[in-house]
């Protein structure tokens, strides 16, 4: 079953999430110093992934063109708005986070990473759930200490996670008939660093220091896989 990796990636979040909100009367001083860890933490994975690009003129320009493309279409208002139309039709109680900002916050950090696209494509190629397995430990983890800060805004983040890394392993059952494994391996390098830059942008927002609109350079990625393509197939190199 090659969604089964997935599977279990939204249920741990969802799992994750449910016990974070169990577990919201966590002194505020501890919520606060376990997000700058969590920050911390995220922002060093951000410059581990970062460093392995090949050629970091692709990781420039895929972060150029996808913020300018997230910005026209003004990606992270419109992820705030389903979030706000989440609190809406849900609500939430004082003191328990926003929903909208704990559904953007952790659809990001679940989604963006080489963890969710390198598992998937294995669940999908070679049937091994193994990467996506370990990614959904570090997710639900992960949740249930967003919960105790952001709230339950988190749970929904499952169903985006779930819906990506579904599509690629569904993708991933029939790539290797029409795409090159070198054009795979080297995409999947120039996508791990150029991700890697914006997870490194959500911990910087996690830790307070400043607040990026990382949604709006998810468009990057895509423009990641064209570049490549183009370096690929026509031989252009910068």
């Amino acid at each position: 079953m090659f969604l089964l990796g997935t599977l279990v990636n939204g249920l741990l979040i969802i799992i994750g999430t449910l016990l974070g909100k169990l577990l919201h009367r966590i002194p505020e001083s501890m919520k606060g110093t376990v997000m700058h860890a969590i920050g911390l933490a995220v922002m060093v994975l951000g410059l581990q992934m970062g460093l392995k690009s090949e050629n970091f003129l692709v990781v420039i320009l895929s972060l150029v063109f996808g913020a300018v493309i997230g910005e026209y279409f003004a990606l992270e208002d419109k992820l705030n708005k389903l979030g706000d139309w989440l609190e809406r039709k849900i609500g939430s109680k004082k003191g328990q986070g926003s929903i909208s900002q704990g559904f953007v916050t952790a659809t990001l950090i679940f989604v963006i990473g080489a963890m969710a696209i390198i598992g998937a494509l294995d669940s999908g190629i070679r049937g091994d759930h193994s990467v996506l397995y370990t990614k959904s430990i570090i997710d639900g983890f992960t949740s249930l200490i967003l919960t105790t800060t952001l709230g339950i805004g988190v749970l929904f983040s499952a169903f985006p996670v779930m819906l990506y890394e579904g599509l690629i392993a569904l993708f991933a059952t029939q790539i290797d008939r029409f795409v090159p494994q070198l054009l795979m391996d080297s995409f999947i390098k120039e996508m791990t660093a150029t991700g890697g830059i914006m997870i490194f942008a959500i911990g910087l927002n996690l830790t307070g220091i400043t607040k990026i609109r990382v949604a709006n350079l998810l468009p990057g990625i895509v423009v990641t896989g064209i570049i490549v393509s183009v370096v690929y197939f026509y031989g252009i190199y910068f």
